[in-house]
């Protein structure tokens, strides 16, 4: 087995793009997984920044999803792409080795699951990668404020995590707000979950700069339109 650390790879990274600049994340797990390098390329030329990849282990949340190895596919196919990695599962750190090889670019965890954040964060960082600190929408913010500093992007959730197609939650607008006037521009914040041409705005005006867009985007037929919608309207 190939040691991430000893096999480093080009990774693209947040850093590439200017700070509080809209971001749109596509997530495939609303793509055709029958041509998923296809449609995840077309979301690209489409305008979508990078790619956002739920991994879910069926205990975290109750559903299965993706894992490395579809990741390493996906990055054979679109080398160049920001391959950003949300872990929905109860033991993150047994997947950070088999992503980084997989060519992630980014691994986001939550807070919830078991581990140290803090000893996750550097893993994560020594493998090669930027990290990310996750909340789900019953969770303060209080539970990651303590640990900003490890981090390069923060995670709201603004649905249950599990499954994509779910209706926005506005509570994790407030929260947004003030997660924002405790970190620096350089540092990103997220939100996941039914985020589309009507609730971008109140996402961005909020501080969240980077939009994970599922079934808005990979529903339509025109992916540059929603995309358009979510950075600009």
């Amino acid at each position: 087995m190939v040691d991430a650390r000893a096999a480093p790879m080009q990774r693209q990274s947040f850093s590439a793009f200017s700070p509080r600049d809209p971001l749109i994340a596509a997530s495939i797990l609303s793509a055709d997984f029958a041509r998923l390098a296809d449609d995840a390329k077309c979301a690209l030329l489409a305008g979508a920044d990078l790619l956002h990849v739920d991994v879910m282990d069926g205990h975290f949340v109750p559903n299965l999803s993706m894992g490395p190895a579809l990741c390493a596919c996906l990055h054979r196919a679109l080398p160049t792409a920001m391959l950003d990695v949300h872990l929905m599962v109860t033991d993150p750190a047994q997947y950070l080795e088999p992503f980084a090889r997989a060519g992630a670019s980014h691994i986001t965890f939550h807070i919830e699951a078991n581990g140290n954040a803090a000893e996750l964060a550097a893993r994560i960082h020594a493998l090669g990668m930027s990290a990310g600190i996750a909340i789900k929408p019953d969770t303060p913010t209080s539970a990651i404020e303590h640990l900003l500093a490890h981090f390069e992007l923060l995670l709201v959730m603004s649905v249950h995590p599990g499954f994509s197609g779910q209706k926005f939650l506005e509570s994790a607008l407030p929260k947004v707000a003030h997660l924002r006037t405790l970190v620096p521009d350089a540092v990103r914040i997220q939100l996941d979950g039914g985020v589309n041409a009507s609730t971008a705005k109140r996402c961005r005006d909020a501080g969240g700069d980077v939009l994970v867009s599922a079934s808005a985007l990979f529903g339509t037929p025109d992916y540059s339109l929603p995309i358009r919608q979510m950075r600009l309207d």
